[in-house]
């Protein structure tokens, strides 16, 4: 056993394999020691001291020894004086030595369950001891036992007796210090999060469900939306609100007889369904969920269904068939489902698993040792250490072959390393190569190398992963960081060639133009989320002089560039009618009131919905909508010369895409109508103001046309 230094004289850390840094504050002995001694098993050394440095309240003695130490081995320190300190783990946590040597590739970290036993295994390999304490949930009663240290860092125990449904936390000591915490490899939990659960993952294991077709990237069209605020609206008619089963529930109405929830979405024509976070996220009791609010970005475990949306919390298994029983109805229905990620920061580090079973090693440090905070919410996952990298790697795997999930989002993916997206798709590959994988490349500060970044800039080395298009968003609807800028869609003349770029889908399509990515399935087309203001709060301040009716047109026309730009397209639930949130911007932990779907208004807006539904049915019609390659962009798409109230496009030659042979497509953002020449006549109008007609509803013989005010206009030849 070691012996506890609770009021130590002096502080001894290991910061490299090979170096010790000695702290002596000044009033011992004015910090000053002519020697130190290194005590372990069967060994004592004289520590040859290489540099001296004079802090404020401290001399610094930075110290070389023989030979490596052994991580989770008790070390001793002694100096010229008697006085004697443990030698703690310091910075060696973050060296390049440090992670070659510990790195692990087993698959077995978390638990095994089997009928006749039960297998923990725990990375923790700066710990002295580790034990792993069960409870029987029926009796309470609780059993500590020790485990095992084996190769590189991990610890592991096994029970020769059934322990399904037992709770389980692990005890861990480092540094001399005992923390107590839930294995972060977890795929079960008590309600809010108190211990994790022994479960019998197969007993949830559900019939497989064909997939909906799905060959290209650009096929797809996104709808992001949050489970809470999908159903919880008083109008919903949804039994089960707020919860994993209400998304699914069947033949729901409004009291008036108008579809909602799962009916309205099988009928909007999107292909996939983005859910904001689902894993267990902090902010809302599981045991009172009306009682608080949140989006779900205060991650605690990653592998493990949020409570608050499940009607069974009481059973450890409740949250993970709901779960798994939404996603399969979904896909049942023809929609693919997307996971949003959060592997970029935990909720609180103190707090979290990671921190309390290996200090220091998987989050983010600066130069000076201080915690970095690029995420603005305290810390940043440190992605590029292997062991960091493999949790995200093994927890992407996890969902893909357990839930059967098909696409990924990451939140503020620009603060994880590029080396683990690439793993990231790599494993996705393997698995099932049509998995859709794209984040947030935003560029912040945190003191990965910016090489290093998964940001929208480095895309090029991630051709396989794509991103929010902030260039499309702020053109077209204006920038989110300001308030009054006004965007396209908003009558402004003046970015015209940024639309052109962002409709070309931020790709190489002329020589010479300005891009973003190489190819336009990097590209995710959007102008709201749930982040910042909705289309609709935005034109209502910064177009505050015109009338809702003028506000709808605008806001139909930004949904219309979006659906119909090259790349894939994104919307917010709820942006098919005009959306507001009463102009809260972040509204992360906001009221139901203002979060909730307002089916009331999708029924008052039915006619705006119906054409967006059209639009929807209109892009899937023709794939010269959504071309896969930059190549085809390139030869097919071009510009048409106009003023600057409208861009207008043309899809030239693509009948072997789709039963026309030419396009053209016209944004006006004028509030007069404007004159487009077409430059050849015999054209059939396939949309205009809100009327679509995949056939064509009008057929015209002049090379000039009318574009209506702020509205599209859609032409084709057969």
């Amino acid at each position: 056993m070691f012996v506890p230094y609770i009021n130590r004289t002096f502080e001894a850390y290991l910061d490299k394999m090979d170096l010790i840094t000695i702290l002596i504050p000044k009033k011992y002995h004015e910090g000053k020691s002519n020697s130190f001694y290194l005590k372990g098993p069967e060994m004592t050394e004289t520590l040859k001291v290489v540099q001296t440095i004079l802090l404020d309240e401290h001399i610094k003695y930075e110290c070389i020894v023989s030979s490596p130490l052994v991580v989770g081995q008790v070390y001793e320190i002694k100096e010229e004086h008697g006085a004697t300190t443990d030698l703690q783990i310091g910075a060696v946590i973050r060296t390049h030595e440090f992670d070659e040597f510990f790195s692990y590739e087993g698959t077995d970290l978390g638990v095994t369950y089997c009928k006749g036993e039960t297998t923990f295994c725990l990375w923790a390999p700066t710990a002295t001891h580790v034990k792993v304490k069960t409870i029987d949930p029926e009796t309470k009663r609780t059993f500590t036992n020790n485990m095992e240290r084996i190769e590189r860092g991990v610890w592991t125990f096994t029970e020769k007796r059934d322990i399904e449904g037992y709770y389980y936390t692990f005890l861990v000591c480092v540094n001399q210090i005992w923390r107590e915490a839930i294995d972060p490899y977890t795929v079960a939990l008590t309600p809010n999060s108190e211990y994790g659960v022994v479960v019998d993952i197969n007993k949830t294991n559900i019939s497989p469900t064909p997939k909906p077709p799905f060959q290209v990237a650009t096929d797809a069209i996104i709808y992001e939306m949050h489970i809470r605020d999908f159903s919880i609206h008083e109008s919903s008619g949804i039994t089960q609100r707020g919860k994993y089963l209400g998304v699914v529930e069947e033949q729901t109405t409004r009291s008036e007889g108008e579809v909602t929830g799962f009916s309205y979405l099988k009928g909007l024509g999107v292909t996939h369904v983005e859910l904001l976070p689902v894993n267990d996220f902090y902010g809302v009791d599981d045991l009172n969920q009306t009682e608080s609010y949140n989006w779900g970005y205060n991650p605690l475990f990653f592998n493990v269904p949020e409570g608050s949306y499940a009607f069974d919390i009481h059973s450890p298994y409740g949250r993970i068939n709901e779960l798994k029983e939404m996603i399969r109805l979904l896909q049942k229905s023809g929609l693919r489902v997307i996971l949003d990620v959060v592997y970029n920061h935990v909720y609180i580090k103190e707090e979290s698993s990671f921190e309390k079973i290996v200090p220091g090693y998987f989050f983010r440090h600066d130069e000076f040792g201080m915690p970095s905070n690029g995420t603005g919410v305290g810390n940043d996952f440190a992605s590029e250490r292997k062991m960091a990298r493999k949790f995200i790697v093994d927890s992407i795997e996890f969902w893909l072959k357990e839930y059967g999930v098909d696409g990924f989002r990451f939140d503020l993916m620009g603060i994880l390393d590029i080396e683990t997206m690439q793993c990231v798709r790599q494993k996705i590959h393997e698995i099932d190569p049509s998995v859709l994988l794209f984040g947030e490349g935003w560029d912040l500060n945190t003191p990965l190398p910016y090489e290093q970044k998964a940001i929208i800039h480095q895309a090029h080395q991630l051709p396989t992963i794509g991103y929010f298009n902030d260039r499309f968003r702020d053109s077209i609807k204006g920038s989110t960081f300001n308030l009054y800028d006004r965007g396209f869609i908003a009558g402004h003349h003046h970015k015209k060639e940024e639309v052109m770029q962002s409709i070309a889908g931020s790709v190489p399509y002329k020589k010479g133009a300005k891009y973003l990515f190489k190819e336009p399935h990097q590209s995710i087309n959007y102008i709201e989320s749930h982040d910042n203001h909705t289309t609709w709060d935005k034109l209502k301040r910064c177009n505050e002089h015109e009338q809702d009716d003028i506000l709808q047109k605008r806001q139909r026309l930004g949904t219309a560039i979006v659906l119909l730009s090259q790349g894939i397209p994104f919307l917010h639930s709820g942006q098919e009618f005009y959306r507001t949130k009463d102009g809260v911007e972040n509204s992360y932990r906001s009221s139901d009131h203002i979060n909730a779907l307002d089916w009331n208004r999708c029924a008052e807006y039915k006619e705006d919905v119906q054409y967006i539904k059209d639009l929807i049915s209109l892009r899937k019609y023709h794939q010269a909508f959504r071309l896969p390659t930059t190549a085809q962009i390139r030869e097919h798409l071009s510009f048409l010369h106009s003023n600057d109230c409208i861009v207008a496009y043309k899809l030239q030659n693509v009948s072997q895409f789709g039963p026309w042979r030419n396009i053209i497509v016209a944004f006006n953002n004028d509030l007069e109508r404007q004159t487009l020449e077409l430059h050849e006549s015999g054209w059939y109008i396939a949309a205009r103001d809100m009327k679509v007609d995949l056939n064509g509803y009008a057929y015209m013989e002049g090379d000039v046309i009318e574009v209506p005010p702020v509205s599209v206009l859609v032409l084709f030849q057969k």
